[in-house]
């Protein structure tokens, strides 16, 4: 973890425990990460969502355009064919939009108010690591006076120096205590707060995609021709290119 170290004189003596000191470091590194984690999922999730609107809305409108290119004028087979797609993709979109405000509510708005919290915490450590500092100041101020000739202006500044420090180190033991047992308890707790966010996303994607499922499942009996196979399909593509290209039109010079 990275301080932005002040400068003042340090105390020669430990004032705080490493082990104190690394068990700190190490619980406030597991809630930088995340917060971090959070903050990406949060990014991520909502860069899904806005494509999967913006897939659905792009078939919709390739149906529609469909349905204005003059062939669904001159041929009902045709017509029939493109007002499956466009009902089936109006559908497709109408699900999808439910999916995604259903995304939005159980998994993204609770990403975000987790965040939130983050602010708050870290402004935390920040007031712990200024009364840290605060304490080593006037501990060596302390320490200043101790080393000095007992004489009597000496020990009055002493008697002041110790009376100053012991409010700002119960300051700091109070909030060094307090993060301690407060920063595990938060990171314990991201499972419970977690876990019915993604088993919301998960029932809302099985639901999306069983409906699409039937919706496709019926576009295909609507559009399937009996007897059909895609490599006969393919076939018959290529021989009507074939006729296309022998026009003098598109013929090369």
């Amino acid at each position: 973890m990275s301080w932005i170290p002040f400068k003042i004189t340090q105390p020669k003596k430990q004032i705080v425990p490493k082990t104190v000191e690394r068990d700190f470091e190490r619980e406030y590194g597991k809630l930088q990460q995340l917060e971090e984690q959070t903050r990406r999922l949060q990014k991520d999730m909502k860069k899904s969502t806005d494509a999967d609107l913006a897939m659905s809305k792009s078939a919709v409108k390739i149906s529609l355009d469909l349905l204005s290119n003059p062939l669904c004028e001159q041929d009902q087979d045709f017509l029939n064919m493109v007002t499956a797609l466009d009902t089936a993709m109006k559908r497709m979109d109408a699900f999808n939009q439910e999916k995604v405000n259903q995304i939005q509510k159980t998994v993204i708005e609770p990403l975000k108010k987790f965040g939130s919290v983050f602010p708050s915490l870290n402004m935390a450590v920040k007031r712990r690591e200024q009364a840290l500092q605060d304490y080593r100041r006037l501990q060596a101020k302390v320490e200043k006076y101790e080393e000095k000739e007992k004489t009597g202006p000496v020990l009055a500044k002493l008697h002041q120096a110790r009376e100053e420090l012991r409010p700002v180190r119960d300051d700091f033991e109070a909030k060094n205590r307090q993060l301690l047992d407060e920063m595990p308890r938060f990171y314990s707790s991201r499972l419970d707060y977690f876990q019915p966010s993604f088993e919301s996303l998960i029932r809302a994607q099985v639901v999306y995609y069983s409906e699409m499922h039937k919706i496709f499942g019926d576009l295909t009996q609507q559009l399937d021709q009996p007897g059909h196979s895609d490599e006969q399909r393919e076939q018959e593509n290529e021989a009507k290119l074939s006729e296309l290209r022998a026009l003098s039109i598109v013929a090369d010079d």
